[in-house]
């Protein structure tokens, strides 16, 4: 009996099941990652030329740049921030905020995993840098205008002419002015550097970036 089943088995045309064959059609991707890609590096040129334009710029000039108001605006955030933490912490909190916070966006940035967003924060608290560079140099001048319209000389005194006479170091204001202000064009060249670098990474990892340029 069960010699007839394997025969009419064995005499029944079989059938083989296809085994599954990768697709050679492109895998559905976004469609706006070439856009985003250009935009990125649309704004890594303009980054590149404003802080071409700032190295050109005596020390001082940045206090006419767009970004001045909005990162006086930290400044003054930052002295409230720490104002709980005594005198010479309330006093350095507007500089230290001022720098931190750009700094604390781009870590925040890289825990999202937008390496790009982190390479604006980092650029950004260079530029900081170079904000806070002739507020240091200006500790025993105090001619640098203030907030209130009046120079520091007017109003005895300001921030960094408190913070350096407690520290000792008055007399290297200028030496320290002028090392903020390299220290804050080194931080965003770095910063530029990394972006170049992520975007061509990117670039070729990205056939969309390929095909709309």
């Amino acid at each position: 009996m069960f010699a007839k089943f394997e025969e009419r088995q064995a005499a029944r045309p079989q059938t083989e099941v296809p085994l599954p064959v990768e697709s050679s059609l492109p895998i559905a991707s976004d469609p706006l990652a070439g856009i985003t890609w250009m935009a990125r590096a649309a704004g890594l040129i303009a980054l590149i030329v404003w802080t071409w334009q700032f190295a050109r710029a005596p020390m001082g000039a940045g206090a006419d740049s767009v970004l001045h108001l909005p990162n006086l605006v930290f400044h003054e955030a930052g002295h409230v921030l720490f104002s709980f933490f005594g005198r010479f912490l309330n006093v350095l909190g507007g500089s230290l905020f001022q720098f931190a916070l750009p700094l604390a966006l781009a870590g925040a940035f890289l825990r999202q995993r937008d390496p790009f967003g982190a390479v604006v924060c980092t650029w950004w608290a260079g530029q900081n840098l170079l904000d806070l560079a002739p507020y240091i140099a200006d500790a025993r001048a105090l001619q640098l205008v203030l907030l209130g319209g009046t120079t520091g000389a007017e109003v005895e005194g300001h921030d960094w002419e408190y913070l350096l006479a407690e520290l000792g170091l008055l007399r290297f204001d200028r030496a320290l002015g002028l090392g903020a202000r390299r220290a804050g064009l080194l931080l965003m060249t770095a910063a530029l550097v990394w972006g170049a670098i992520y975007l061509a990474r990117t670039r070729r990892q990205s056939p969309e970036a390929l095909t709309l340029t």
